[in-house]
């Protein structure tokens, strides 16, 4: 009789030749407990577990609202509660201009509704993205990928796309009055979490507002207090046109959304009616678990304590071999010289209990990112395993 782990890989279809092959049986805060042993999540499970696995208080969200019921119908034509209550919640915490919010299954889905958005709202077809710039695999957000080499195998997409350096002011230019969107990460996480300063952002938003062009922030990996505030763009003082959220946002249940301005999102009612439609899209249970966890953050007050636990993380990972430690808040990339050694490194780091990996476009980086409520204890024990593998690859 085959195992798990055989009928995972006859059955379950590979997105790698090399899959991580650990078996979770359990995961409860920042531990993932397998057949072999327990391991400190240092990823989140990239951005989504930021109030750790299987909190009690989304878990009884989720019980509660699968007893009352689960799917009804498509998107948008009943008045569901778990829908309501969490846009009205979102909106509260949002600046006035991001008041409707569409929800998605996925960040991915979030990023195609609000291309179609701007298409319809603009009329123009050319969108702006930037170098090394992750925003979904389907292909639309495919089309606007900063990286060609998981593009080429699924041209032709998009046309009318174009690329931009991310952080480089000079390039901002090339917006145009031809330009529908310029779709961003405040926080560019896969090159290996790079950050550009206020006076770049602000220059953004000053240009997108100048030529008509719909500036659109993807803050899925950023948002729900990763980066030290709720929203990361409320650390470079502007409010983006359409805001996309994921991870996260469900709590650990599949859920991802953009938010606009009604007047603006209106756009996809009519002309044709059903601009943009999705069956599960906002599942109620999903819905349900995103407004506990941002209760969670809430209440529990995580987001002051990030700098203070992002900054003992940068502290204590001190050795020769990291080149350099680039952060916000709990988002931190440790570089080393190639992605080789940094692989020997990771899997040090998973046979000692530790679960971290790298970066998309920037493989030679150490990804770290742990659940906001990680302790100080947890910290420390975390960073002395780090250098003890750092230690072994180098011996």
């Amino acid at each position: 009789m085959l195992n798990n782990r055989q009928l995972f890989l006859q059955h379950v279809a590979q997105t790698s030749t090399a899959p991580l092959m650990i078996e979770i049986e359990k995961a409860e805060g920042i531990y993932m407990c397998g057949t072999d042993r327990k391991y400190m999540d240092l990823i989140s499970g990239i951005s989504v577990s930021n109030i750790g696995h299987s909190h009690p208080r989304v878990v009884h969200a989720v019980q509660e609202q699968a007893a009352k019921y689960m799917h009804l119908m498509v998107y948008g034509e009943f008045v569901e509660s778990p829908q309501t209550a969490f846009a009205k919640a979102l909106s509260d915490i949002l600046p006035s201009s991001l008041n409707s919010v569409y929800f998605t299954n996925s960040g991915t889905e979030a990023t195609e509704g609000a291309m179609k958005l701007a298409k319809r709202a603009t009329g123009r077809t050319q969108f702006v993205h930037f170098k090394n710039s992750y925003h979904g695999s389907t292909q639309g957000a495919l089309s606007v990928m900063g990286d060609e080499y998981f593009k080429r195998a699924f041209r032709p997409l998009l046309p009318d796309v174009l690329s931009l350096e991310y952080g480089t002011t000079d390039d901002l230019s090339k917006i145009s009055t031809q330009t529908a969107a310029v779709i961003i990460d405040p926080v560019q996480a896969e090159s290996g979490v790079t950050v550009p300063g206020i006076e770049y952002f602000q220059k953004l938003r000053e240009t997108c507002s100048k030529h008509g062009a719909l500036l659109i922030l993807d803050e899925a990996q950023t948002a729900f207090g990763r980066c030290g505030s709720m929203f990361a763009f409320e650390q470079f003082g502007i409010i983006p046109d359409i805001l996309l959220l994921a991870k996260a946002f469900g709590g650990g249940m599949p859920l991802g959304a953009f938010i606009a301005d009604r007047k603006l999102m209106y756009e996809l009612t009519d002309n044709p009616v059903l601009g943009h439609i999705t069956t599960f899209g906002g599942h109620p249970v999903s819905c349900a678990a995103g407004l506990a966890a941002l209760r969670v953050i809430q209440d529990e007050r995580l987001i002051e304590q990030v700098e203070a636990k992002g900054q003992l993380f940068e502290d204590l990972l001190v050795h020769p071999k990291i080149r350099s430690v680039r952060r916000k808040g709990l988002m931190i990339a440790l570089e080393f010289e190639t992605f080789e050694q940094n692989k020997r490194i990771i899997d040090h780091c998973i046979s000692n209990g530790i679960l971290t990996d790298w970066f998309l476009f920037a493989p030679q980086c150490m990804r770290i990112g742990p659940p906001l409520i990680i302790t100080e204890a947890e910290i420390r024990q975390a960073c002395e395993i780090i250098l003890k593998s750092i230690e072994i690859e180098s011996a």
